[in-house]
C-alpha cells in the first residue's frame, strides 16, 4: 500500500515551481523530503543521535552527492562507481553547512548527518540551488532542535533583471551570480561572483533573493504542519554555573583587556592569554578542576571574547594595536622562483602566500565530470594550506574542504579578468606559508601578481580583503583586514575581491540577526577603501602584465585549418605530427571547433624557430596556387615521366611537372632538362580536365622555338575511345574479317 504523501508547492512567479514532498521515501530517517523542480529531484534525509557526543561542539556532517544514474550516465574511469566527492559537490556541502550550523543550539552535541542526493537531473535546473531548501525542510520534519527554517537560492542578473534559480545557459550572460542563504528574518550567508558590480547593486541582489527565501521558509512550515509537526526532542544540555561564570569574568576581563590593548604580536598575545588562563586555574583545587575544568575553560573563553569586543567598540582599537580601518603592513615581490612561468609573494602582516603560474595547452584544461555538468576550465586555481603556516604539526590527508572552498573563491575572483583570447590553459597554485587572517585574500593578491609576471594579459588587476563586524545592538565597528582571532569573535566576517572599478567575488557569513542593509553597504564601502589600498601595493610592485611570457616559458600560437586537412596534418597513426613535434621541440594539440567546423592547432614551445617551422608547415598545407600565376619551385624527386617539385614559398606542397611540360622540344630524359635541387619557375594552370590533376608548366614560360609546329590534337572520336599511337585500335567493332568462325563444341 502506498503511504500517504504530503506535498507543498512553491511558485517562483514565472511559471516554474518547486515542490516539497514527504511520506513516501526513507521513512526511517528522522526527517526525509523530496524536492523537485522540473525533472530534477533531490532526496534529503537527516538523522541525529539521541545520545550526546562526548565533545564540546556539534559533530555535524553535511553530505551532497550527485548520482550519475540521475543523468542517465556512467561514472567515468575504470571503476564504475561513485567514489570520493568532486570539488563541485564539496562546494555545495560547504554552502549548506555554513547556513545550518549556527541554528542548532549551542549546547547540542549529538552527532548529526544531513544527506542530500540528486536522484534525477534536469539540464534546465542547477541542483545546488535546491540543496539548502532540501536540508532545512528535512530538519523541519524531524524532532531535532533547530532555531528556524532557512533556504538558499541562486540569484543572477541577466540584461538588468534579477532571476531566481536561473539555468546554466542564462548564467552565461549574467553579470551577477550569487548564492544567498537566509531565514525569514535574516540573511546569513552570501557567496558569488560579479562583473565589477557596485556595493549597492550587490545589496539589491541580496534583497531580491531574500524575498524569494521568505516564501520558501513559509512552505516548509506549512509542510511540517500538514505532516504533523513533531515535538522537539529533549536532550541533556551542557552544565552551567552562572556564579562560576561571573567569578571567572571578574578575574579575567581586565587583564585580557589590558593585553589586548597592548597591541602585541600573535604569539606574544597567545602566550599572555594562556598565562592568564593558567593563573585562574591555579586558584582552584585539583578536586575543583576535576569537577569544573571544562567550565573554567569555557567561561574564560567567553570573558576573553567579551573584553576584546569591548575594546574595539569602546576605543576603536584592535588586538594588534591597529584602528578599525587600518591595513597591516604589506610587502610584495614578483619573479621570485626562477623556473616557474610566473611567481609572486604577497605578505600582509603575519599572512603570506606564494603563488605560481603554469601555462599549457588545452590538453591541460581541468576536466569537470559531474552528473549535473560536464565541461572544462582553461583557468583554474588551487590553494594549499599546510599545517606549518600556523605553527602546527598534523597529518595531511588529502585536500580539505576548506582548501577547496578557499581556492574556488580566489578562482572566481580572478577568472573574469582573464581575456577571452588568452591562448593558454592557465593554472595558478597558491602555497600559504604563513596565516593569521584571510589567506584566501592573500591568494587573490599573489595570484594577480603572478599572472602579470607570467605575461598573462589580465584585463585589470584584482585585490581582496577580509572584513569583520562587531555589534552590540546600539554601536557597531567594521574591521578592515581581520586577524585570525578576530575572525571567530565578530558578528560577520566577509571577504570581498575586486578591481578599481567594482566587485568580482564575495563570501560572507553573517552571525547576527536582522543585520540592516545600511550597515551591510557601509561595511562593503569600507572594504572598497581597503581593497584599493592593497591594490596600490600590488601595482607598485608590478604595474602591468609583462609584454611577453618568460624566455623559458612556452610560447603559444594558434592556427586554424579546414577539417578535411586535419587527417593529412596528423598523418597515418599520428606519424606526421609526431615527427614534426620531435623535429621542432614543440607540443602540438589539435581540437575541432564545432561551430566553424575548423581544426584548431595549438603550438606550444620555448624555441621560436621550432614554432615558426610548424607554422610554415601549416601555411604550406593551406597554400592554394592561383590559376595563371607563376611560382618558384624546387625539384625534390626525379621520375621517368617528369619531376616532382615543391613550392618554395610552401615547403611540403608538391606537384608533378610532367615531362611534356619541361620544354617545347621533345624531351627523352627528364634529367636532360632539370636535376635534383634545381629551382625554377613554373606557371600554374589549375586542374587538368583530362588527368584531373594539378598542372604546372615550365615550357609555358619559355619562348617557342622558331619554326615550332604543335603536334596535332588527339582524335578522341575514333571508335574504341583509345589513341592511335602506331598500333591498331582494339575496339570490339574492329575485329579482323578474315578470322574463321569458331566451330561448335561437340557434346559429350
Amino acid at each position: 500500500m502506498i503511504p500517504k504523501v504530503f506535498r507543498e508547492v512553491i511558485d517562483l512567479g514565472d511559471g516554474r515551481t518547486i515542490s516539497l514532498e514527504t511520506g513516501k521515501l526513507a521513512k526511517q530517517a528522522h526527517g526525509s523530503v523530496v524536492v523537485q523542480m522540473g525533472k530534477a529531484m533531490l532526496l534529503c534525509t537527516v538523522v541525529s543521535n539521541y545520545k550526546q557526543s562526548d565533545v564540546d561542539f556539534l559533530p555535524l556532517t553535511v553530505d551532497y552527492r550527485e548520482k550519475f544514474a540521475a543523468a542517465g550516465r556512467y561514472p567515468g574511469g575504470f571503476f564504475k562507481r561513485e567514489a570520493r566527492p568532486s570539488d563541485g559537490e564539496v562546494l555545495t556541502m560547504r554552502l549548506v553547512d555554513r547556513v545550518l550550523r549556527p541554528l542548532f543550539p549551542k549546547d547540542y552535541h549529538a552527532e548529526t548527518q544531513v544527506m542530500i542526493q540528486l536522484m534525477s537531473h534536469d539540464d534546465d535546473v542547477m541542483p545546488d540551488a535546491l540543496a539548502g531548501l532540501a536540508a532545512s525542510a528535512a530538519i523541519q520534519l524531524s524532532d531535532i532542535p533547530f532555531e528556524t527554517p532557512i533556504s538558499e537560492v541562486r540569484v543572477a542578473r541577466v540584461d538588468g533583471e534579477f532571476i531566481i534559480n536561473p539555468n546554466r545557459s542564462q548564467l552565461v550572460n549574467a553579470d551577477i551570480d550569487m548564492m544567498i542563504g537566509a531565514s525569514a528574518d535574516s540573511v546569513m550567508m552570501v557567496e558569488g561572483e560579479m562583473d565589477e558590480c557596485s556595493e549597492e547593486e550587490m545589496a539589491d541582489a541580496i534583497k531580491f533573493a531574500h524575498e524569494a527565501i521568505k516564501v520558501q521558509c513559509k512552505a516548509q512550515i506549512a509542510l511540517a504542519e500538514a505532516f504533523g509537526k513533531k515535538e522537539t526532542r529533549e536532550y541533556e544540555g551542557e552544565r552551567t554555573d552562572e556564579e562560576l561564570a561571573q567569578k571567572i569574568h571578574d578575574m579575567a576581563y581586565d587583564k585580557v583587556y589590558a593585553i589586548a590593548k597592548a597591541g602585541s604580536s600573535k604569539h606574544e598575545r597567545s602566550a599572555a592569554f594562556a598565562e592568564i588562563k593558567e593563573e585562574i586555574k591555579a586558584t582552584f583545587s585539583e578536586e575543583e578542576l576535576e569537577d569544573y575544568g571544562g567550565l573554567v575553560s569555557k567561561y574564560y573563553a567567553k570573558a576573553e571574547k567579551a573584553a576584546i569586543r569591548d575594546l574595539t567598540l569602546n576605543e576603536g582599537l584592535r588586538l594588534d594595536g591597529r584602528k578599525t580601518d587600518e591595513i597591516r603592513p604589506i610587502w610584495c615581490e614578483v619573479d621570485y622562483l626562477p623556473s616557474t612561468h610566473g611567481s609572486s609573494i604577497f605578505t600582509r602582516g603575519e599572512t603570506q602566500a606564494l603563488a605560481t603560474v603554469t601555462l599549457g595547452t588545452s590538453r591541460e584544461a581541468n576536466q569537470i565530470d559531474m552528473p549535473s555538468y560536464e565541461g572544462e576550465e582553461t583557468f583554474y586555481l588551487h590553494y594549499n594550506f599546510p599545517p606549518f603556516s600556523t605553527g602546527e604539526a598534523r597529518p595531511i590527508r588529502g585536500t580539505s574542504r576548506r582548501e577547496v572552498g578557499h581556492g574556488n573563491l580566489a578562482q572566481r575572483a580572478l577568472k573574469g579578468m582573464i581575456p577571452a583570447d588568452c591562448p593558454y590553459t592557465v593554472r595558478v597554485v597558491s602555497e600559504v606559508l604563513e596565516s593569521n587572517g584571510s589567506s584566501s585574500m592573500a591568494t587573490v593578491c599573489s595570484g594577480t601578481m603572478a599572472l602579470m609576471d607570467a605575461g598573462v594579459q589580465l584585463k585589470k588587476p584584482v585585490s581582496g580583503i577580509a572584513m569583520g563586524l562587531i555589534s552590540n545592538g546600539e554601536n557597531y565597528a567594521v574591521l578592515s583586514d581581520i586577524l585570525g582571532d578576530e575572525d571567530h569573535l565578530g558578528d560577520m566576517d566577509f571577504k570581498v575581491t575586486g578591481t578599481a572599478d567594482g566587485i568580482t567575488a564575495c563570501q560572507m557569513d553573517i552571525k547576527i540577526k536582522g543585520l540592516s542593509y545600511e550597515i551591510l553597504v557601509n561595511a562593503l564601502k569600507q572594504a572598497r577603501e581597503g581593497r584599493l589600498h592593497i591594490l596600490g601595493k600590488l601595482t607598485d610592485t608590478i604595474a602591468a602584465p609583462n609584454d611577453d611570457v618568460k624566455a623559458h616559458a612556452p610560447k603559444m600560437i594558434n592556427r586554424r585549418i579546414p577539417n578535411d586537412l586535419i587527417g593529412a596534418f596528423i598523418g597515418p597513426g599520428g606519424k606526421h605530427i609526431q615527427e614534426l613535434q620531435k623535429e621542432t621541440g614543440t607540443t602540438i594539440v589539435i581540437t575541432e571547433d564545432a561551430v566553424t567546423e575548423e581544426g584548431i592547432i595549438e603550438i606550444l614551445g620555448t624555441d621560436p624557430k621550432g614554432i615558426e617551422t610548424v607554422i610554415s608547415r601549416i601555411e604550406s598545407m593551406l597554400f592554394k596556387p592561383e590559376v595563371g600565376s607563376v611560382y618558384e619551385v624546387k625539384v625534390i624527386k626525379m621520375l621517368d615521366f617528369g619531376a616532382v617539385v615543391e613550392y618554395v614559398e610552401a615547403p611540403g606542397n608538391e606537384v608533378l611537372l610532367h615531362v611534356s611540360e619541361l620544354a617545347w622540344e621533345r624531351t627523352d630524359n627528364v634529367s636532360d632538362v632539370v636535376k635534383m635541387g634545381d629551382v625554377l619557375d613554373v606557371k600554374y594552370f589549375g586542374i587538368d580536365p583530362r588527368t584531373r590533376k594539378e598542372k604546372v608548366s615550365r615550357k609555358a614560360l619559355l619562348p617557342k622555338p622558331e619554326g615550332y609546329v604543335a603536334r596535332p590534337p588527339r582524335d578522341d572520336k575514333r571508335s574504341g575511345g583509345r589513341d592511335n599511337r602506331g598500333r591498331d585500335n582494339r575496339g570490339r567493332d574492329n575485329r579482323r574479317d578474315d578470322r574463321k568462325p569458331r566451330e561448335p563444341r561437340k557434346e559429350d
